[in-house]
């Protein structure tokens, strides 16, 4: 499988499939395809499909195998960027659970609940997240632009609500909560923080949906 991605701030991922070739994704995420291109709809079985009701997915999948070589396009949700993640040698690495956008067949995804409540009721990433792993490739969508950090054994990163896409299952997350009364009341950056302690890869992304929701609303509110 050859792909390539398309467009700044509007990405769309279009990937060329070999015969017998094949991509997954969620319900409703294809753009466009060639006519050789066949789909299929398929659950995984049940665990996963409750897997996925848990972590706020689609219940079933769709496959798509080329019957011919042809192409399919899948075209990124809202302002940002497209991300391909290498899967190889038992890497694996914990997302959003809206992140994920499309794989090559080999790629496993399941949930990842965090260990301690307090990362999941309030850390704004969720209680429940999304693990992918497996062999291939996969790809996800970042909110605005993608910010990478390398964390050292030990070494910590405090992220904003909503701001963490993406990191290695070799990290930790974990919730901080503000100090100072003024801070907490004044501040504007709520009660907690997500500390993120390494090693591994962490990726942030400048615009979460949630943010983005808010601005808009806000000037929605004031034009009426």
């Amino acid at each position: 499988m050859k792909y390539e991605i398309f467009g700044n701030s509007f990405p769309a991922l279009i990937c060329q499939l070999e015969k017998g070739e094949a991509m997954i994704t969620e319900g409703g995420g294809m753009s466009w395809m060639s006519p050789c291109i066949k789909m299929e709809t398929v659950g995984g079985g049940i665990g996963k499909v409750f897997g996925r009701a848990f972590s706020g997915e689609s219940l079933f999948q769709n496959r798509y195998t080329a019957l011919e070589n042809g192409s399919i396009a899948f075209a990124s949700s809202l302002p940002g960027e497209i991300m391909p993640l290498e899967l190889s040698n038992g890497r694996q690495y914990i997302c959003q659970k809206s992140a994920f956008l499309a794989s090559t067949t080999d790629v496993d995804l399941s949930i990842a609940f965090q260990k301690k409540l307090g990362s999941g009721f309030f850390g704004g990433e969720g209680f429940i997240m999304q693990r992918i792993s497996g062999t291939g490739i996969a790809f996800i969508e970042i909110d605005g632009a993608a910010i990478r950090y390398n964390l050292q054994p030990g070494e910590q990163l405090i992220v904003d609500t909503g701001h963490l896409v993406m990191m290695d299952s070799t990290c930790k997350m974990d919730v901080q909560m503000v100090k100072g009364v003024k801070n907490v009341l004044f501040g504007g950056e709520g009660l907690f923080n997500t500390v993120v302690t390494g090693p591994g890869e962490v990726v942030i992304q400048t615009m979460p949906i949630m943010k983005l929701a808010g601005s808009i609303g806000r000037y929605i509110a004031v034009s009426k």
